[in-house]
């Protein structure tokens, strides 16, 4: 998810906070750091009086955003059976629980 909202450039960790506002700040540090320990994110620092971090997509991280594109489709075209997969799951263990 993070990648995606990278998508259309740098983005500050407040600007991110909206559209993964389901994502707890500490959840939210943590996949930054991740991503940016793989080599998917490039985090920016701009010091002033009051410093400015900016993340961005990497080379790296922009190469994913076609495969991610290609499983969000797929995600759409197959969503109601992974709905009913789900659904199947945890009927089946509520009958053996």
């Amino acid at each position: 998810m993070v990648i995606r909202c990278l998508e259309g450039g740098p983005r500050r960790f407040s600007e991110l906070r909206v559209p993964l506002r389901r994502v707890t700040p500490k959840v939210l540090t943590a996949s930054l750091r991740g991503l940016e320990r793989d080599g998917f994110v490039e985090r920016t620092v701009y010091p002033g009086a009051l410093p400015r971090v900016e993340y961005d997509l990497t080379p790296l991280g922009r190469s994913l955003l076609g495969p991610l594109e290609a499983a969000c489709a797929w995600a759409g075209e197959h969503w109601d059976e992974l709905l009913d997969a789900r659904e199947a799951y945890e009927e089946g263990r509520r009958r053996v629980g």
